[in-house]
């Protein structure tokens, strides 16, 4: 679901307590994302009045992988920003880069991940508690369905202005923005992404990341990522309240219709899948690497807007697209080739 309003962010520093993360010569990496992470939750408090943050810690103490997103859905949390520093055996590595939930395939991707997720061997009968998942196999990350993918889209979105952030106003490295499975993210409700803001392990990175200046540049960066993201959002919430809600007769508008986006998904999904029993008009969109799942078809903004609220039960991310002569097209130029033709 695209909300309409960016009203809590949950900021989650990584590690913490007996679990120290990954460690340089002199610094570790739970010390310097709780830095960064306070960092960022005291500049989004003093430039936004509306915004409530939420730490899942602001002192050194361990929370379980499993308490992290929890605590961002039960706060209802409109954006999860999960804070980590990388590590690596070649001290070499250097640069910055971005994760959202998806698949493990890629082999760095990989190690990444169960580097991030082996942080579960902390906890007390981890292998009940995560169902067997053990992070150092790649068999496990099947866990991670399709439905996974519900705010892949909005997630990519944040991500991709992350790493603009860091690559043009702070000069890092850009390792670009990327797909694992991370624990952290399995579980959230909302649009979510795990940066990592460098490497602990390279020793000029190091010094970067554990210096007073570094980490203000770091948080700056992540919060004019997030002011972006705020206002594109709250701008398109905007632009919908004001929009007609006449119906228009089916004839008028052949080719402009509306339609509900439940899912996207990196994997092909047959139409006649399960998950699609009793919708309508069940649509496949692919976009750059993702394909856009949508069911429905409308002549209205408004009834289209009322029946994805509807779906939401079933579809938490669902929400209304544009379409134009089969392809997706912004809704406000739907919204206006529609009066238009009403106006005729």
């Amino acid at each position: 679901m695209i909300r309409n309003k960016v009203r809590t962010v949950v900021i989650d520093p990584g590690h913490g307590g007996k679990d120290p993360g990954a460690s340089g010569k002199k610094y570790k990496e739970k010390d310097i994302v709780l830095s960064v992470a306070l960092k960022l939750g005291d500049y989004i408090q003093k430039n936004f009045s509306d915004v409530k943050v939420i730490y899942t810690r602001d002192n050194d103490t361990f929370i379980p992988l499993d308490e992290r997103p929890e605590i961002a859905n039960k706060n209802k949390a409109d954006i999860f920003i999960s804070i980590h520093a990388n590590a690596s055996p070649k001290t070499y590595s250097f640069g910055t880069e971005t994760f959202v939930m998806g698949d493990t395939r890629n082999a760095s991707n990989f190690e990444v991940a169960k580097l991030e997720n082996s942080v579960i061997s902390f906890e007390e009968n981890y292998e009940a508690k995560y169902e067997g998942f053990d992070p150092t196999s790649i068999e496990s990350y099947i866990i991670f369905s399709l439905l996974q993918h519900t705010y892949l889209e909005q997630s990519l979105n944040i991500a991709d202005k992350i790493q603009q952030q860091f690559r043009e106003k702070v000069q890092r490295a850009d390792r670009g923005v990327k797909q694992a499975g991370f624990l952290v993210l399995w579980k959230t409700t909302m649009p979510s992404v795990l940066v990592e803001l460098g490497f602990i392990s390279n020793p000029e990175e190091e010094k970067f990341l554990a210096s007073s200046q570094g980490q203000d540049y770091l948080a700056s960066a992540l919060l004019r990522a997030f002011r972006e993201y705020k206002n594109e959002i709250e701008s398109r919430s905007n632009f919908e309240a004001t929009l007609p809600v006449k119906n228009i007769p089916d004839e008028m508008t052949n080719d402009v219709y509306f339609k509900i986006q439940v899912f996207s998904s990196k994997n092909k999904v047959s139409l006649q899948d399960r998950i699609f029993e009793g919708c309508e008009f069940p649509e496949e969109f692919p976009s750059g690497k993702i394909n856009k799942y949508c069911i429905g078809k409308f002549t209205s903004y408004e009834e289209a807007s009322l029946q994805s609220r509807n779906w939401q039960s079933r579809f938490s991310g669902a929400f209304v697209i544009a379409v134009k002569e089969g392809n997706i097209i912004p809704v406000s130029q739907a919204i206006e080739e529609i009066k238009k033709i009403t106006s005729n």
